[in-house]
């Protein structure tokens, strides 16, 4: 019962629906997104969005199917698998064991791993936490970045594991200090986090995030209660894959690409024999966030109101500061990371910085006339495409979840972002129609 008073207070502001904002039009804003995801030349198979305006929810809105068997809508119940988006929520927890003197950002991981963790072609340059929330530690996916309970993380990581192969793990071109965009650094940090506390990575998200802030969800559906399964949404992409190649058939049926669960419950990923701190990337810390939109919204005004939430501090305002503190910046010619078409221009600790730079299918500019600086992350995998940015000075954000799409994304870039178009067309919906004449003097 220790949480009750919270999941009562949080419910029935759920439930009161959001508040509108002065000017906004909700009808044409509704049309306007279902508009998006019923496009026949661009479907997609299920859409969530919601918009903060000076800290308050000003809107929310669900499109499509979470489930194609039987036909069942998305409603504001959905959970989502939210890709990376995960990693901005999984560092909330990391803050937590900062707070906690449990883990260090800038001491050597190695204290912690029980192991010398090293770029064995940089063996002098020690591997901080700081760096591999940052994705500087010199790590790199090619190795793989999700591994069953029967694989020790170390033997991935170190040169005399079993599965260390050529090393593909590790950059051979760039020590620790050279951003490249890394799944594996949060299997490493789900490990540390595993080793300071003893308890597996899903549970500890629920014990240090999820539960105190009322929170449906988790990185673990096997775990889920039962209604919570029911409400995942299963992932959709109208393609096939033959002989390595992809092939989209827009006029053809939706194809489950991931949770779907509607004949077979979730897996259960972690045996009775898992020792905690061996590998953790067994739940995803890098992706498998499954949550709500308003779950993540959620979140997002806990890190608008300087760690509270509910009258409950969550994190100290010193941690947040700290976490959306920039630590990495690109240099403008990629000599200090690899910036993706300047998708990736500056990073905090687990949370990407917008710096509203546009370009002909390039840049990272969250809205079309510009002028949104924001903080958060965007997320893309088994079809699904997220989005969790704010200006926490304004107290204005927007997020979007999409369960996967009907057409090939590829042959519709973004006019001024290297985002799909669609991903640009919702953003740009919600900025105008949720949060109007606010973010800049010109609108």
């Amino acid at each position: 019962m220790k949480y009750a008073f919270l999941f009562i207070g949080i419910a029935a502001l759920l439930l009161s629906g959001p508040v509108l904002a002065k000017g906004m039009n909700k009808r044409r804003l509704d049309a306007e997104i279902s508009a998006i995801a019923n496009d026949r030349s661009a479907p997609l198979a299920s859409i969530s969005v919601l918009a903060i305006r000076h800290g308050k929810v000003v809107y929310q809105h669900q499109a499509g199917y979470r489930s194609m068997a039987g036909l069942l809508p998305a409603n504001s119940h959905t959970l989502y698998r939210v890709a990376s988006i995960s990693k901005l929520v999984t560092s909330l927890a990391v803050m937590r064991l900062v707070e906690q003197g449990l883990l260090d950002l800038d001491a050597d991981v190695s204290t912690v791993l029980g192991y010398v963790l090293r770029n064995p072609h940089f063996p002098a340059q020690p591997i901080t936490l700081r760096q591999l929330l940052s994705h500087t530690s010199s790590l790199r996916d090619d190795a793989g970045y999700n591994f069953d309970d029967k694989v020790a993380l170390r033997d991935v990581l170190l040169p005399d594991g079993a599965q260390y192969g050529k090393g593909e793990a590790w950059a051979s071109d760039h020590g620790p200090g050279y951003f490249s965009y890394v799944n594996l650094n949060w299997g490493v940090i789900a490990t540390l986090m595993e080793r300071v506390t003893g308890e597996r990575f899903d549970r500890l998200m629920q014990r240090l995030i999820l539960s105190p802030m009322g929170l449906r969800g988790g990185y673990n559906p096997a775990e889920f209660a039962a209604q919570d399964v029911q409400d995942i949404a299963t992932l959709y992409r109208k393609r096939i894959v033959r002989e390595g190649q992809e092939i989209w058939q827009p006029e053809g049926p939706w194809i489950v690409q991931t949770d779907d669960y509607t004949q077979t419950p979730p897996a259960v990923r972690a045996s009775a024999a898992y020792v905690p701190g061996t590998n953790g990337t067994l739940f995803g810390p890098h992706g498998s966030l499954r949550i709500s939109a308003a779950g993540l919204g959620q979140i997002m005004l806990m890190l608008m109101q300087d760690g509270r939430l509910a009258g409950q501090q969550i994190l100290q305002p010193a941690s947040i500061t700290a976490m959306f503190s920039e630590q990495w910046r690109n240099d403008g010619h990629d000599g200090n990371g690899y910036s993706e078409r300047r998708s990736m221009n500056a990073f905090g600790l687990g949370n990407q910085h917008f710096l509203d730079i546009a370009g002909n299918r390039t840049g990272d500019r969250l809205v079309e006339d510009g002028g949104f600086i924001a903080k958060g992350h965007m997320g893309d995998a088994w079809g699904l495409t997220s989005a969790f940015v704010f200006d926490a000075q304004r107290k204005n954000g927007m997020i979007f979840l999409v369960g996967g799409p009907g057409f090939d994304p590829q042959t519709t870039p973004g006019k001024y972002s290297a985002k799909y178009r669609y991903e640009e067309r919702i953003l740009d919906s919600l900025y105008r129609g949720a949060l109007p004449r606010v973010m800049t003097g010109h609108h």
